[in-house]
C-alpha cells in the first residue's frame, strides 16, 4: 500500500480502496459488516472470516450483490492459532497479497464473580481478543512488510482504559491489543501502518442483551452525544486508517465513543 501523501488537488482520491484487497475477521455482523461494505464499495476486494462459516458466505453474497465488489467468506475461528495461520495462507493463495487487515472478532461473556470465571472461560476471551489478533498480526505485517506494505486496524474498546466491572477479562485483552498495536508500528515501519480504533457503546447484535431503558438514561448523563452509536458511524474511520488518507498515521488510537466519560 503507498505511503505517499496524496495530492491536495483530488483529496478524496485518498479514500479510495479500488484494488486494494482488505480482510476483516468477524465481519458477517455488527461493527465488521459495516466495516466490510463500506470497504467493498470504495471498490476493495474483501474477505469476511469468522466462526460460521454459513454466515460469512452469506454476508459476502449480499455484499457482493449490493456493491459488485469480489467479496469472499471464510471460516475461521480466530482463537486458533492454527485457523489463524491458514486463514492467511489462503487468502494470500487466493488473492497474492493482503494490504488492509482489520482485527474485529471479538467476545466478552458474562460472569458473577471474578473468583468464578473459570480457566477454561478466561483462556476463551485472551485467545479471541488477544491471542488470535497478535497470531494474525504477525502474519500480515511481514507479508506486508516483505511486499508493498499495508494497513493493519485493530477494534479495541473503550474498556481497555475505563473496564466496568462485567467485563474485565475483556478489557486487559483489549488493552493488550493497544499495546500490540503500538509494537507492531514501531517493528514494521514505514511499510506497515498499525493503528486503533477503541469503540464504545454500539447498537450492535449484542447489544439485544442490554437493559436499554437502563442505558440510555444512563447516556443522557455520561455520554455528551446522548445515545449508543450505529455500525455505520464506525465506517468514517475504518476508511481512513485502511487507505492512503492515513498515510501519515500509524501508531495511533481513535476513540469513536460519543465522547463518553464513563
Amino acid at each position: 500500500m503507498a505511503s505517499n501523501p496524496i495530492p491536495a488537488t483530488d483529496p478524496l482520491a485518498a479514500f479510495d480502496l479500488t484494488d486494494k484487497v482488505a480482510v476483516i475477521t468477524g465481519g458477517s455482523r455488527g461493527l465488521g459488516r459495516a466495516m466490510a461494505e463500506a470497504f467493498a464499495a470504495s471498490g476493495a476486494t474483501v474477505v469476511i472470516a469468522s466462526r460460521k462459516g454459513e454466515a460469512c458466505e452469506l454476508a459476502a453474497k449480499q455484499i457482493h450483490e449490493a456493491t459488485g465488489a469480489e467479496v469472499l467468506g471464510l471460516q475461521c475461528h480466530v482463537g486458533d492459532w492454527d485457523a489463524c495461520t491458514a486463514l492467511v495462507s489462503t487468502v494470500i493463495e487466493r488473492f497474492g497479497r493482503i494490504d488492509v487487515f482489520v482485527n474485529n472478532a471479538g467476545m466478552s461473556p458474562l460472569y458473577d464473580t471474578l473468583g468464578s470465571i473459570t480457566e477454561s472461560l478466561f483462556d476463551k476471551v485472551i485467545d479471541v481478543n488477544l491471542k488470535g489478533p497478535f497470531r494474525l498480526s504477525a502474519l500480515v505485517a511481514e507479508q506486508m512488510a516483505a511486499g508493498a506494505g499495508g494497513s493493519i486496524i485493530n477494534i479495541s474498546s473503550v474498556a481497555a482504559s475505563q473496564p466496568s466491572s462485567a467485563e474485565i477479562p475483556y478489557a486487559a485483552a483489549k488493552a493488550g491489543l493497544n499495546v500490540l498495536t503500538n509494537g507492531l508500528a514501531h517493528m514494521f515501519g514505514p511499510k506497515v501502518r498499525a493503528n486503533v480504533i477503541q469503540p464504545g457503546p454500539f447498537l450492535t447484535d449484542i447489544s439485544k442483551a442490554w437493559d436499554l431503558d437502563a442505558f440510555n438514561e444512563n447516556a443522557k448523563r455520561s455520554i455528551p452525544l446522548q445515545r449508543g452509536g450505529e455500525p455505520e458511524e464506525i465506517v468514517g474511520a475504518a476508511l481512513y486508517l485502511a487507505s492512503d488518507a492515513s498515510s501519515y498515521t500509524t501508531g495511533t488510537t481513535i476513540k469513536i465513543d460519543g465522547g463518553m466519560s464513563w
